[in-house]
C-alpha cells in the first residue's frame, strides 16, 4: 500500500446518519498543503483548534476568510494565483502554510480536515484531559486516532483520552460488505472510546478495473463510514488496497454487518 505515506488523504466521510460528503484529509509535516479554491464558492478547512491567519494584502477584496472554533471558512470572489497563507495557533505558536489559487467552476470542493503530529508540551497536558466531544466529534477524533495509530511514526500520533484498542471478533472476510464490487474486506484493527466503536477493514480490489469507493454502499449499521482513498486502482497496481473506518455505535462491527448468506445445500430441497 505505497500510497498510504501520501500528504493528502482523500476520504468519504458519512457521519451520524446524515448524507454523504467528502473531506480531504492533509497532513501537516512542515511542507505547504495545497488548498485550490473555486471562484464564489466557500471552501470549510477544519484545523481542530483556534488559529490567526495571516493574508497577503494582494488578497484585499478577492479572498473572504472568516474563523470560529478551529474551522477556516474560505471563499475567493475572483481568480487568484497560487498564493501562501499563514495559520498560526492561538495556543502554540506553530505555523501552517497553505498554498491556495482560485480558479473558476461549478463544483464546490470538499472541506479539508488537517491533521498535525502531536506536540508533547506541559501546558497540553490539562487540556489533554478535557472531556473529548468539547473539542471534536467523537466519530472523527476516533477515526482520527485510527488512521494515525496505523499508518503515522507512534511519536506523532495524538493522544486521545479514554481511548483503548480492543480485540477483533470479526477476523475473517467481510463478504457482504460491499456486494456490489469485487472488493475483499478483512478487519485489521479496532478501538474502542465510551459508547463507540471504530473498526479498521482492509479493502482490496480483486479486479481489472478501478472501483470508485461510495459509502452508501457499504452494506451495514454504521454511524460513520471514513475511505482513507476515495477509489480502489486494478488487481496488481499500488493503489489496489486501502482502509475504510468504520464507526458504529453501542457494539462492535460484529453486530453491524449482515451475515454471509447460507449455502443451501441438497438437504434443504423440498
Amino acid at each position: 500500500m505505497k500510497r498510504m505515506s501520501t500528504l493528502g488523504l482523500t476520504v468519504a466521510l458519512m457521519l451520524w446518519g446524515a448524507a454523504t460528503q467528502a473531506v480531504e484529509l492533509m497532513h501537516w509535516e512542515r511542507l505547504p498543503l495545497a488548498v485550490p479554491l473555486v471562484i464564489n464558492q466557500e471552501r470549510v478547512i477544519f484545523v481542530d483548534e483556534a488559529v490567526r491567519v495571516g493574508v497577503p494584502s494582494t488578497l484585499t477584496g478577492k479572498l473572504r476568510v472568516q474563523s470560529a472554533g478551529g474551522t477556516l471558512y474560505l471563499r475567493a470572489s475572483e481568480a487568484i494565483a497560487p498564493t501562501r497563507l499563514q495559520l498560526q495557533s492561538v495556543a502554540t505558536g506553530e505555523i501552517i502554510l497553505l498554498d491556495i489559487a482560485a480558479t473558476p467552476g461549478d463544483q464546490p470542493l470538499e472541506p479539508v480536515l488537517i491533521l498535525k503530529n502531536a506536540q508533547v508540551q506541559a501546558t497540553e497536558a490539562e487540556s489533554s484531559t478535557a472531556p473529548v466531544q468539547e473539542r471534536t466529534p467523537i466519530p472523527l477524533a476516533l477515526t482520527r486516532y485510527a488512521a494515525q495509530s496505523l499508518y503515522a511514526p507512534l511519536h506523532t500520533v495524538e493522544s486521545l483520552p479514554g481511548v483503548r484498542r480492543v480485540p477483533l471478533k470479526l477476523r475473517t472476510e467481510l463478504p457482504n460488505l460491499l456486494p456490489t464490487e469485487n472488493v475483499s474486506g478483512t478487519p485489521i484493527a479496532a478501538w474502542r472510546l465510551g459508547e463507540y466503536w471504530v473498526t479498521a477493514v482492509k479493502l482490496r480490489n480483486r479486479g481489472p478495473v478501478t472501483v470508485q469507493l461510495d459509502p452508501r454502499q457499504l452494506q451495514a449499521k454504521l454511524f460513520a463510514a471514513t475511505f482513507q482513498h476515495d477509489f480502489l486502482g486494478p488487481i496488481g497496481s499500488p493503489e489496489d488496497t486501502t482502509v475504510v473506518y468504520l464507526v458504529t455505535h453501542g457494539a462492535g462491527l460484529e453486530r453491524a454487518v449482515l451475515p454471509p448468506p447460507i449455502a443451501r445445500g441438497a438437504d434443504d430441497e423440498s
